[in-house]
């Protein structure tokens, strides 16, 4: 316990340190925001269009933090030869998983207040209550281990490099078709169904319907990031190579 705390401290200081992680974590999602808010550039189903797009920006949050910012910097330790070090002391490798989503889950809890109070400047009314704000960080803290799994699965396997590219492309990928700042009502059937089979997904449908609506997120969202949240970390910790 103590080399896991140890690892996960070391794991938020060196994440707050970085500018580029900053830039991806903090800078992006609030460009985002203010920016689909202020313009049409997108329809939006409700009235005032930050009601939309700030649940989907929290959950660009988790997508950026847990799985971009942390597969390119665990890939690039991995390349320099630090994470080969680390697997001989006590840490091993289950605990620096546990470690570096801990780490993610700090860097997740300062992003939300921010956007959070960008989001209230813009005029946001999140809805929901007391229930939805509970029901609001158990989709951030599932969606968080499925998609840092997916991050430290492709981190554990890739060179630095092609990890760089294939994360940065994902990224892109499923800002576009998450129903992260375009309804998914825009998109194809196939798509749709496609993406709330998907952690950023399925947490963007749950984060619209508790804060856009007032409702429960349905039973396949949770089902959905349930899924991921427990097998996506356990086949990077199997999977996972030090060299």
């Amino acid at each position: 316990m103590r080399a896991w705390w140890a690892q996960s401290r070391a794991e938020v200081r060196m994440t707050l340190r970085r500018g580029e992680t900053l830039l991806l974590t903090v800078g992006i999602p609030v460009l985002l925001l203010v920016f689909f808010s202020l313009t049409k550039v997108t329809s939006t189903p409700t009235k005032s269009r930050v009601d939309f797009i700030a649940p989907g920006i929290l959950a660009l949050c988790v997508l950026s933090t847990s799985l971009v910012a942390l597969s390119i910097a665990t890939g690039f330790e991995r390349s320099y030869g630090v994470l080969r070090r680390l697997h001989v002391t006590p840490i091993g490798t289950r605990r620096l998983i546990g470690a570096k989503i801990a780490g993610v889950l700090v860097t997740e809890a300062l992003q939300v207040i921010i956007l959070a109070l960008v989001a209230l400047t813009l005029t946001w009314r999140p809805r929901g209550g007391v229930t939805g704000a509970l029901d609001v960080v158990a989709l951030l803290v599932l969606g968080s281990a499925g998609c840092a799994g997916i991050g430290l699965a492709l981190a554990g396997r890739l060179r630095a490099e092609v990890n760089l590219a294939a994360s940065n492309g994902l990224y892109l990928v499923l800002l576009l078709l998450s129903g992260i700042v375009v309804p998914l009502t825009s998109l194809p059937t196939f798509i749709r169904r496609v993406a709330v089979a998907l952690p950023p997904g399925a947490m963007a449908e749950g984060l619209h319907r508790v804060l856009g609506q007032g409702l429960m997120p349905t039973g396949a969202d949770w089902l959905v990031l349930a899924i991921w949240a427990l097998v996506a970390p356990l086949v990077a910790a199997r999977t996972f190579r030090f060299d």
